[in-house]
């Protein structure tokens, strides 16, 4: 009998809310529409599934495109005490968010953690394909005579973020013995790494940086963190992959860096603005790759979605034990 297949797991950082921030047990509606598995999700996790009214307690959002429709929704029915967010990235909903920022209903949660793996998987190929000059390779159409191509084996490698996404990048990065720093907004330590150093000091590390991955959320501290003088300090053998948010990095500033061959080469599964209009120069340059935000496709993100919706449930109608709660004054 063939063994079932491992699949993707989930992230999961939880949060144990005392009693007096816990959202009150009850019934959860999915809006604006209704997807029969994370009906399922919801069931599995003991809930009573209604229609969007009065007697709503959880609300699980599946749109990220319809920030204005989740807010008309809050405000009609002020019963609602948890919001589930569709994804780990919650900008869309950055204004909405702010509104609550002194609100203690209702409580956010996203999906944050739960697409780790897929996404942490997509940022490594990006990696190793930039600095075995694949795109150079795929675009030829006779054979390359030219010598070129590097190791990520013992790189120095800088992480902006130590969220899921970054945690599962550097476990991934473990059997190429790379020299991993972390750049984060707190102080505190990440197990497992070189060095972890506040986001004030990223200049100190982006020189020596053979890699340089972005896996933070998008916020006004962070929009457009990778500019053009800090990718101007990079070497001239660094490759950049941005798997965060567009906003993160200077547009123009990449593409000068990258038609300048002031480094290696770029992959962006993200970018500013999205869609890359047709016609951009980053498409076709035999540096870059770029891919249309597909880190983590439905096929990937649905289960684990499911599992973090039934969990929350649980949480919801028990201990108050959730998993991916939002700050909303933070944003994230």
């Amino acid at each position: 009998m063939t063994a079932p297949t491992r699949g993707h797991r989930a992230t999961t950082t939880t949060v144990s809310l005392s009693a007096d921030r816990r959202p009150s047990p009850g019934p959860v509606s999915l809006a604006p529409r209704e997807n029969p598995r994370f009906v399922d999700a919801v069931r599995a996790g003991g809930a009573a599934v209604v229609p969007l009214g009065d007697e709503t307690r959880g609300l699980i959002w599946l749109s990220y495109t319809d920030p204005e429709g989740l807010a008309a929704a809050l405000e009609r029915h002020p019963g609602i005490e948890w919001v589930q967010l569709p994804y780990a990235g919650v900008d869309a909903f950055s204004e909405l968010l702010a509104r609550y920022a002194d609100s203690p209903r209702p409580l956010w949660t996203s999906a944050k953690g739960a697409f780790s793996e897929p996404v942490a998987e997509h940022a490594l190929m990006l990696v190793l394909s930039l600095l075995r000059v694949v795109p150079s390779r795929v675009q030829a159409t006779s054979w390359q005579t030219e010598q070129r191509g590097l190791s990520l084996y013992g790189k120095n490698v800088v992480i902006v973020g130590a969220g899921g996404i970054a945690l599962e990048l550097v476990r991934l990065l473990g059997p190429f013995e790379t020299r991993v720093t972390i750049v984060r907004r707190g102080e505190t330590p990440v197990e497992g790494v070189e060095r972890t150093v506040t986001v004030d000091r990223i200049d100190e590390v982006l020189p020596e940086a053979d890699v340089v991955v972005l896996a933070a959320a998008a916020t006004s501290g962070t929009s457009r963190l990778l500019d053009g003088r800090r990718l101007a300090s990079l070497k001239p053998t660094a490759v950049v992959v941005n798997i965060a948010r567009g906003d993160l990095v200077d547009t123009e500033g990449l593409v000068e860096a990258v038609r300048a061959e002031r480094i290696w080469g770029a992959g962006v599964d993200v970018t500013a603005p999205e869609p890359l209009p047709d016609g951009h120069p980053l498409w076709g340059d035999p540096r870059v790759i770029v891919t249309p935000h597909q880190a983590d496709t439905p096929e990937m993100t649905a289960p684990l979605l499911a599992e973090r919706i039934t969990h929350n449930v649980r949480a919801l109608l028990g201990d108050g034990d959730f998993a991916g709660v939002v700050d909303p004054a933070d944003g994230y």
